[in-house]
């Protein structure tokens, strides 16, 4: 395929998508915006509609044929993936912590990012922080006693170290933290936060309701696209942290749905220019 690719009317852009995907096993997001000379907001819309036509399968960043099994990655595998990201974002994320805060922190990447970060708060203290994660639960033990650690209690999933049903929420059922960071692997405004697994997307359910203030963690590469499990509406959500590899139409998206979005940078970016930036209002 070649000129003729773009500005392709949409059934007809939608069935070449669906051939490249096929014939290349995966296609990114950024390839056929380019190639079909759409933006990538136009591109996630046409994957959106061809998955529920069960004609490819969305991933995280692209695409892949409608057989190919969907399969999650263990922790150790994926915390590699976007590492100074997730790190901007968790230095973002415990700022927001102050002293005698009650805090829910789910599984995760970039939330154990944040365990790191509160750590490093050395001026926290009377800070409890409640958590499903055993390695969350491990990284904290350095600053005890400034912050007391809650592990939820709940069935081990050994791939994420996280703790899930049964028994997983009933300790939050009754709660109302300060504030939760909870992780996931998709953001869209009008899909809301999903997850890739459903044992897990029920606990992060209940954080969420749990948590006075909502504040979703994702990495740019999640900003835009849809798992399997839905966790909340965007309109539940406080504020969503991400970075600076994010999507702006997608940031845009969000905005306009009414969420507020808040970009985490590099501490190279914030002596230069602030805090960092922002976007939308609080709900």
């Amino acid at each position: 395929m070649g000129p003729a690719d773009e500005q392709a009317p949409a059934e007809l852009r939608q069935q070449r998508i669906t051939d490249l995907v096929e014939q290349m096993g995966y296609a990114r997001v950024g390839d056929l915006a380019q190639r079909f000379a759409v933006s990538a907001v136009t591109v996630r819309s046409d994957l959106q509609t061809l998955e529920a036509g069960g004609h490819l399968r969305r991933i995280r960043g692209g695409a892949v044929p409608s057989d190919v099994l969907r399969t999650e990655r263990p922790f150790e595998v994926v915390e590699q993936e976007l590492a100074t990201e997730k790190a901007d974002i968790a230095t973002h994320a415990a700022r927001m912590v102050s002293v005698g805060d009650t805090v829910i922190l789910d599984v995760g990447t970039t939330t154990t990012a944040i365990a790191r970060a509160l750590v490093n708060r050395t001026d926290l203290r009377d800070v409890t922080v409640f958590t499903n994660a055993l390695n969350v639960a491990l990284e904290l033990e350095r600053a005890a006693p400034r912050i007391q650690i809650v592990v939820t209690g709940g069935t081990v999933r050994p791939l994420q170290h996280s703790l899930v049903n049964p028994l997983a929420t009933q300790m939050l059922a009754d709660m109302r933290a300060t504030i939760g960071f909870i992780g996931c692997n998709g953001v869209d405004a009008r899909a809301g936060v999903t997850n890739v697994n459903l044992p897990e997307a029920e606990v992060k359910r209940a954080m969420v309701l749990a948590s006075r203030r909502r504040v979703i963690v994702a990495d740019g590469s999640k900003l835009g696209e849809t798992e399997l499990a839905k966790v909340c509406g965007i309109e539940e959500v406080s504020l969503v942290i991400t970075d600076r590899t994010a999507d702006p139409e997608v940031i845009g998206q969000l905005v306009a749905a009414g969420c507020q979005v808040e970009v985490a940078r590099s501490p190279e970016s914030r002596t230069a220019g602030g805090q960092g930036e922002r976007g939308g209002g609080d709900i």
